[in-house]
């Protein structure tokens, strides 16, 4: 294992922690390049923490001799020790509504998304939700997202709230819809709306570890106006680290109402361009009838792109072509995105068994190494997070997820017919479980344990009892 050197301790910081077992990490792209050169695999690895950061990484029998003070180390064994999942487009204002009946896109945002995100006017309602969708992420490993709030500020206020408390780096921002949607969420301008949205970026953008996007729920649903206004709020941050989030391409029936209502442009894709929404940190959800000019498009434009393979499947969209994406001339950027409420869980394991079907009918295939950098420092890449999560190396935020390789009897059984880490794991993706997950590590706390009584614990209820 080749990795950075390790950082100096730092004799007035917390006391040094460390996470023992088998180890996985992603380097470099797969698709792109070969393999075996993207990754290292330890099967007996020590993870070195101090003050939420890896300072040193690598095998158990080289490095623990070089921390004598390093008593405390958690221990895991018939696991996998991974980055913590990234999951790169959700709505965790959709949670209350998740599985529900569907039929067309469009039909399923009106009988049930729209009402849903109504009641978000509610600030108690809202904290309700936020801690229910902070539980399910972290029960699967996952520890950075990007996601969708709504309309209200408050909406915003309570997801960035329950997400300080447990130290997570995640990104989310008010949703921007001032037409064809219900008067009940509908903005009362563009201009307000995008104050609105501002002051929100002031609040929370870089505070601690929050960052915020600026979020035009899609096309159909912004005017030109505050399309417009949007884009000039985003390049007026976007060096300050601002996102910019949204839909492209999810649905035929979208495509052509985006046609219908943007008649001048040349593409969807160049609706968001004309407007100033494309550029570094811009990340487009689905994708799925991407044509090859604007596949250029957004890779001249630095834009990511988020894979929803379950939602895709669920809402009968189209088909999302990796390796159109990933084409060596122009690679974009592609991670892994649950898209809760569409997409039906919150496992990014389980959406990388969902995006293998998905490729499987285009005739193509999604092995576990690619499938699994997807989930971890693809998804970093697409966030431009990529020197920051997404890793287990020296410098990197201490996220991490600790994977059960025999969740159940019939599992365990199973593993007895695998040769290698990458067999197992492509087994447990395609199995679909939902208990893989044992620990979650935020910037080296363990907030989340399968096996704990209480299995969840706030940050600064952990710093306190001075316990990972």
């Amino acid at each position: 294992m080749i990795t950075p050197p390790a950082l100096p301790i730092n004799p007035q910081g917390s006391p040094l922690r460390g996470v023992r077992g088998q180890l996985l990490t992603f380097k470099d792209d797969p698709f792109l390049k070969s393999p075996q050169e993207c990754y290292d695999h330890l099967a007996d690895g020590l993870v070195v923490i101090q003050d939420g950061r890896i300072i040193d990484v690598g095998e158990y029998d080289k490095i623990a001799s070089k921390y004598p003070s390093l008593v405390d180390v958690d221990v895991y064994t018939d696991s996998l020790i991974l980055p913590g999942f990234i999951d790169c487009h959700t709505h965790y204002v959709q949670s209350p509504m998740i599985g529900s009946f569907g039929d067309t896109l469009l039909d399923w945002l009106d009988r049930y998304t729209f009402p849903t995100e109504a009641m978000f006017k509610d600030k108690e309602f809202a904290d309700e939700v936020a801690r229910m969708f902070f539980r399910q992420l972290l029960a699967q490993g996952t520890t950075t997202a990007n996601v969708f709030a709504t309309t209200f500020e408050t909406s915003v206020e309570a997801f960035f709230e329950e997400s300080e408390r447990y130290d997570t780096r995640m990104i989310s921002g008010k949703v921007l819809q001032d037409r064809n949607v219900p008067e009940s969420l509908r903005d009362a301008s563009a201009e307000e709306s995008v104050r609105v949205s501002e002051r929100l970026l002031e609040r929370w953008h870089h505070r601690g570890r929050q960052l915020y996007a600026v979020i035009p729920r899609f096309a159909p649903t912004s005017t030109p106006e505050q399309l417009r206004l949007a884009g000039e709020l985003y390049q007026r941050y976007v060096d300050r680290g601002v996102y910019m989030h949204t839909h492209l391409y999810e649905a035929q029936s979208e495509i052509e109402w985006v046609a219908q209502l943007y008649p001048d442009s040349q593409n969807y894709a160049d609706v968001y361009r004309r407007f100033g929404l494309l550029g570094k940190r811009s990340v487009m959800a689905h994708c799925c009838e991407v044509r090859e000019e604007e596949w250029q498009m957004l890779h001249e434009c630095g834009c990511g792109v988020a894979h929803c393979p379950s939602s895709n499947l669920f809402l009968g969209d189209g088909e999302f072509r990796y390796w159109e994406a990933k084409e060596p001339g122009r690679p974009v950027t592609v991670g892994i995105g649950t898209d809760v409420g569409g997409g039906t869980n919150f496992s990014i394991p389980r959406q990388i068994g969902e995006a293998y079907k998905v490729a499987m009918l285009r005739n193509h295939s999604l092995d576990a190494v690619r499938g699994f950098y997807l989930a971890t420092r693809g998804g970093a890449e697409v966030l431009g997070l990529g020197d920051t999560v997404g890793s287990i190396a020296p410098g990197y935020e201490a996220d991490m997820a600790v994977i059960d390789l025999k969740p159940s009897e019939f599992a365990e059984w199973r593993m007895k017919f695998t040769t290698d880490i990458f067999d197992r794991l492509f087994v447990l993706t395609a199995l679909g479980l939902n208990n893989l997950n044992k620990a979650t590590y935020v910037a080296g706390r363990k907030v989340y344990d399968r096996d704990r009584a209480r299995q969840y614990r706030y940050a600064a209820e952990i710093d306190a009892s001075r316990v990972i």
